[in-house]
This record gives C-alpha cells, sequence and structure tokens, in this order.
C-alpha cells in the first residue's frame, strides 16, 4: 500500500503552480496517482506521501489504489501527450459537466512536457467511459466518445482504441493526422472472435497489448501496424478486464459486468501473479479466481 498525500486547488491555474511546487520537490508524472475535478471544477490531485517512494512505484500500484475522495468527483483515467502537440485524455465521460476538465488536462499535458514524458497513467475507478482530444491550449476539445471512439492508447506510430458496442480495435497514424489536422480518419485493423472489445490495455508492453472482450481475453502484437498479429485468445473469462501489467508477470486486473459497451462498474485492479507476462500464464491464475466475478 503506497501512503497517499492529497491536494485540492481552486482552478487549473492554482493546479499548475501547486505541480510546478512539488516538481522541484522531486515529483514525477509516475508520481501521479489520481487526478479528479469535483462538482465545482476544482481539481484534486493524489501523490504519494513520501516523494522518495516516487521511482519505486509502478503503474500496476497505481491502478490497485482505492480512491482517495468520498463523494462526488471525476476522474481521469489517463493522459497522453501527441507529437505535433495537443493531448488525449481518457476517464469518466462526466468529466465535461464541471467545465475544467479541458484546462485541466492542458495542465497535466504541460506538466508531462516538463518531464519528457509522453503520458501518465492513474488510478482506476468505476464510470462510463470517455475520451476527448484538443488540438492546442485554446481549441476546443473534442469528444471522442461521442462518436464511439474510447480507451485510446498512444502507441509509437499512431493511436490505438475501440469503439463502443463494436468486435474491432481501430488505429490513426500520426501521419493521417498531421495531413488532416482532425482524428476522424479510424481504420478497423483487427477483429475479436470473441464479440465486442470491452476494454483496451492502457499502455503498450513490448508491442502487445491485450483486449478485454464479452466472452474472454485476447492478446495482439502491434509491432507491424497497421497488420495485427492475433497472439493468444483465452475463452471463458467473463468479468475479469486486463487494465496493465508490469515487469515479472504481475497483471493489473479488475472485476465488473460485461455490458455490450464495456465493463460496468470495475473494481480497483488487482495485482495477479502470473509465472510469465502472457495471458495463457495469467489465464491460469484467473481461473482460480473465476468464482470471484460472479
Amino acid at each position: 500500500m503506497i501512503p497517499v498525500k492529497t491536494y485540492r486547488y481552486r482552478d487549473p491555474v492554482a493546479l499548475s503552480l501547486g505541480l510546478n511546487e512539488l516538481r522541484r520537490s522531486g515529483l514525477t508524472p509516475r508520481g501521479l496517482l489520481f487526478v479528479a475535478l469535483d462538482g465545482s471544477g476544482e481539481p484534486h490531485l493524489a501523490v504519494p506521501d513520501d516523494v522518495d517512494q516516487v521511482t519505486q512505484i509502478r503503474v500496476g500500484d497505481k491502478l490497485t489504489l482505492e480512491p482517495p475522495w468520498e463523494g462526488r468527483f471525476f476522474y481521469f483515467d489517463s493522459l497522453h501527450r501527441l507529437p505535433d502537440g495537443g493531448v488525449i485524455w481518457n476517464g469518466d465521460r462526466r468529466l465535461k459537466d464541471p467545465g475544467t476538465a479541458h484546462e485541466t488536462a492542458t495542465v497535466l499535458g504541460n506538466f508531462l512536457k516538463t518531464t519528457s514524458a509522453k503520458n501518465v497513467f492513474l488510478g482506476c475507478t468505476p464510470h462510463q467511459p470517455g475520451s476527448w482530444w484538443v488540438k492546442s491550449d485554446s481549441a476546443t476539445p473534442v469528444e471522442l466518445h461521442v462518436r464511439g471512439i474510447v480507451d485510446v492508447v498512444s502507441v509509437p506510430s499512431g493511436l490505438i482504441a475501440r469503439k463502443m458496442q463494436d468486435p474491432d480495435l481501430y488505429y490513426l497514424p500520426f501521419a493521417r493526422i498531421r495531413e488532416t489536422g482532425t482524428l476522424d480518419d479510424w481504420q478497423p485493423v483487427f477483429r475479436s472472435s470473441l464479440g465486442n472489445i470491452l476494454l483496451v490495455e492502457r499502455r503498450l508492453m513490448k508491442e502487445r497489448l491485450a483486449l478485454t472482450c464479452e466472452q474472454g481475453l485476447c492478446e495482439v502484437d502491434l509491432a507491424r501496424l497497421p497488420w495485427v498479429e492475433p497472439k493468444l485468445r483465452i475463452e471463458g473469462l467473463s468479468g475479469f478486464g486486463v487494465i496493465g501489467r508490469v515487469d515479472g508477470g504481475s497483471f493489473a486486473v479488475t472485476v465488473g459486468t460485461p455490458q455490450p459497451w464495456g465493463l460496468e462498474s470495475p473494481k480497483p485492479a488487482l495485482l495477479v501473479g502470473a509465472t510469465g507476462d502472457t495471458l495463457v500464464e495469467l489465464a491460469d491464475s484467473l481461473r482460480k479466481r473465476q468464482p470471484a466475478a460472479t
């Protein structure tokens, strides 16, 4: 368990000043555990109580944490800086309601830029998925989920995402974004044989990505995009969702209720140990936990 310290800021400008101060104390994007907005639009931040712990924190550790705040909060899941400018963020679809999500995402993107980080991954919280893109600090955010696009993941050559109530995985090259100046030209590059894709692993690991589907799990190799190589297919693990993995064979796994659009009410992840880093080893561990998902 990571001891957590929380901060509350009156607006995104105050958040920017607070992050700069924390950065001077040693905070890096790895140490951002949770970022959320309250109903009035005030940003809230959770970081390790001991900043010296930052270098020891793994993405999988973050995903297992319980949210530090009670009540009505809207959480960010992840944020990605794009090579030619702009930011994409995933999180609670209601993030737009308080009215400060765009400015908060811009502040986070600038914080990433000052540390040369390309993305940040945050704790796991239950909500309907939303994804947004903003081309510049002053541009109007585009609600990608209105077009069905959610769970956007940055890969070296472009963006990967799923569409709600859809079995296909979609790809948009950075080169195409440069040509069009939009995020409109998503192309299907893989179709799941296990029903709709409900959840996409939050980050690429060794060129592979785990996909949680209606009828099980599958893993794809993205080393030669737009060509996608299916690697593994595990049936009969409905209700489990792979959010991420860490070196050494552990997977961050959540449990939720499968719906055609995604996993409903996912719980904070558990780090499930495995003897290797593929879904085969994970499946062996999850089958022993199968009753927990029913």
